[in-house]
């Protein structure tokens, strides 16, 4: 029976997170993952929240969470990324299920987003299969 996993995406940045959510669509389906459940959040800061919602299922063995951190004229990006990533590892750690990020950010520049959207999706399924103990197919 093969693993089951969420997505977790933010829309803000919504046809990048269409296209990450297709690429980590296709990367489950090779490592032999299956898509339980895709989440939609506004954006970075809701993706803990759902993660621990959809993590103590027993239906749920692990999860990915995916969006853009755009780099903005303040230091809110850097905060907020910070404390996402800071969120989701104790998430990790308290509930013993693995999270794969595909978070771009924070600080990146528009002009970079296209080419990491696909890549970094990818990863996440790859940081997460591994954690469940599938195999590293790259």
């Amino acid at each position: 029976m093969p693993k089951k996993f969420a997505i977790v995406v933010g829309q803000f940045h919504k046809a990048h997170g269409e296209a990450m959510v297709d690429e980590a669509q296709k990367a489950a389906t090779e490592f032999g993952l299956e898509v339980a459940e895709i989440v939609w959040v506004h954006g970075s800061l809701e993706k803990p929240l759902a993660l621990k919602r959809l993590l103590v299922r027993d239906d749920i063995d692990g999860a990915i969470a995916l969006g853009i951190i755009e780099k903005g004229e303040t230091s809110h990006g850097l905060v907020m990324g910070h404390a996402v990533t800071s969120a989701i590892i104790a998430l990790e750690i308290d509930l013993m299920k693995p999270i794969g990020v595909g978070i771009l950010g924070p600080d990146i520049q528009p002009s970079q987003i296209p080419a990491r959207v696909r890549p970094y999706a990818r990863e996440a399924v790859v940081a997460l299969s591994m954690m469940l103990g599938g195999k590293d197919l790259r």
